[in-house]
């Protein structure tokens, strides 16, 4: 996993720092993307303030994806793109909104959006709420 990490940070233009390394291989490492509270509690030995560093440095450099998650809260996943200056995998996202978690869709692309003349994407977040198939086999909603 170090090697593609760091890949991953050359491919970007992220120098790879300790810290740096700590946050990427916990993002890469989850089944979801991970708030900073998330982070911060998985990673014991980085405080707050250098987690949030690194994933704003990330974010300049389209090595995670920032999810606004339908809760009022942002959380991050590692973006698998080879660039640096465009994110290439940019993909849907399902919220259940019974137990919060955030699912990626890798499968599901972000459909191309027309903008008007002289606008310019900076991000796109593509969201789906609802009920995932744990909460719902756990109870009789819809």
């Amino acid at each position: 996993m170090e090697d593609t990490t760091i890949k991953l940070f050359k491919d970007h233009g992220v120098k790879p720092t300790a810290n740096r390394l700590v946050v990427a291989k916990t993002l890469a490492a989850s089944l979801f993307p991970m708030s900073l509270v998330e982070l911060e509690s998985k990673i014991q030995t980085i405080d707050r303030s250098n987690i949030f560093r690194a994933l704003t440095l990330f974010k300049e450099h389209h090595l995670v994806h920032a999810i606004e998650d339908g809760s009022g809260g942002v959380r991050y996943e590692i973006c698998r793109s080879h660039s640096h200056d465009v994110d290439e995998d940019e993909h849907a996202h399902f919220h259940c909104e019974l137990c919060g978690k955030t699912y990626c869709l890798d499968y599901s692309p972000v459909p191309p959006i027309e903008l008007p003349e002289g606008f310019a994407a900076l991000s796109v977040n593509y969201l789906v709420k609802g009920i995932c198939s744990e909460c719902r086999s756990k109870s009789s909603n819809p």
